[in-house]
């Protein structure tokens, strides 16, 4: 029902995007999912992938159908949050487009497989991705994905979702090298992490890793907060 006296004519157009962080880690390299843009504008150039939105569609429905268009990957089991909003009047040539933004940090995602404007998909190492102009404004998107990512390592325990229902502090440890860009001290680390309440739950079971004792597996405990938190200094 239109109100009365509201001309749509009498504002400017814009339209709606949305666009995917997509982390996760291969051979303990933190990567993140880039397309090839096959049209314009910016032809050639890699993106995170995206697209607009449809009249009928939620965001996040719309975010899942591009991610499965774009890249073949059509579920994300792990993490998913909207990351934010960016709406720059010159962000894109075609018109004023707004976008909002997700990140998704998960394991063991497939190979993606190019679809619909996209020339190629591919995991690439983020810091080669940073090193690379990206399409639009995705540089940006990705350094405040990467931000947000590694801001909640410290004080949330997204660092799981990188991992299998059960892990070692090892692998966690492996996580948080890979997001944060620096080696940790390894007893530091173990001190900190089985000094959090209700992070890690012992299974009872162990996992040989090379010489030296079986190291401990672990479950995810339910705590949603670190308290205190494992910080980056």
């Amino acid at each position: 029902m239109t109100s009365p006296g509201y001309d749509p004519a009498a504002y400017p157009p814009f339209a709606v995007t949305v666009d995917l962080v997509v982390l996760t880690l291969r051979g303990g390299v933190l990567h993140v999912l880039l397309v090839e843009r096959g049209a314009q504008p910016w032809l050639g150039h890699w993106a995170l992938p995206g697209g607009f939105v449809r009249p009928e569609e939620s965001l996040d429905a719309a975010a899942a159908r591009e991610l499965a268009e774009e890249t073949g990957v059509r579920d994300v089991p792990g993490h998913l949050e909207q990351l934010g909003s960016y709406g720059d009047p010159d962000r894109d040539p075609r018109m004023r487009v707004v976008s909002v933004a997700y990140l998704a940090l998960a394991p063991d995602l497939p190979e993606p497989v190019a679809g619909t404007d996209a020339a190629r998909a591919a995991w690439v190492p983020v810091a080669d991705a940073q090193r690379r102009p990206l399409a639009f404004d995705h540089d940006r998107l990705l350094a405040d994905g990467l931000e947000r990512a590694r801001a909640k390592l410290e004080y949330s325990p997204l660092a799981a979702a990188f991992c299998g229902p059960e892990l070692t502090v090892a692998d966690l440890r492996q996580v948080y090298e890979a997001v944060w860009g620096r080696a940790l001290d390894p007893r530091n680390f173990h001190r900190k992490v089985t000094g959090v309440p209700g992070l890690l739950v012992e299974t009872g079971r162990t996992r040989s890793e090379g010489r030296g004792r079986p190291a401990t597996l672990y479950r995810l405990g339910d705590v949603r907060t670190l308290h205190p938190p494992i910080t980056r200094d």
